[in-house]
């Protein structure tokens, strides 16, 4: 049985945000805002949760791989291929849209 799909994201993370959105970014990667403080790790986990959502995967299926402590993020998203991943995105939370 082959491994279920995964995929990496690349997120610009802007924390203490007014209102927690992902939109699709100028690089080919995403901009993402969280309400939540970069305290304690809470702006990672309310990321992994907004991906998962936005995605419609478990938030225990995102987890964040590079930057923990910085704003640039590699994101790992479990049970999605890449192209499932980008249209969720963008279908949920179109550029440009509130």
């Amino acid at each position: 049985m082959p491994a279920p799909p995964a995929t990496l994201l690349r997120i610009r993370l802007t924390p203490r945000a007014a209102r927690d959105a992902i939109a699709p970014g100028p690089d080919g990667g995403y901009l993402a805002r969280v309400t939540a403080p970069p305290v304690g790790g809470a702006a990672n986990e309310a990321l992994c949760r907004l991906v998962a959502r936005a995605v419609g995967v478990a938030p225990s299926r995102v987890s964040v791989l590079r930057g923990q402590r910085g704003r640039a993020k590699v994101v790992r998203v479990e049970g999605a291929g890449e192209s499932a991943v980008r249209a969720a995105i963008g279908a949920r939370f179109p550029p440009g849209g509130r």
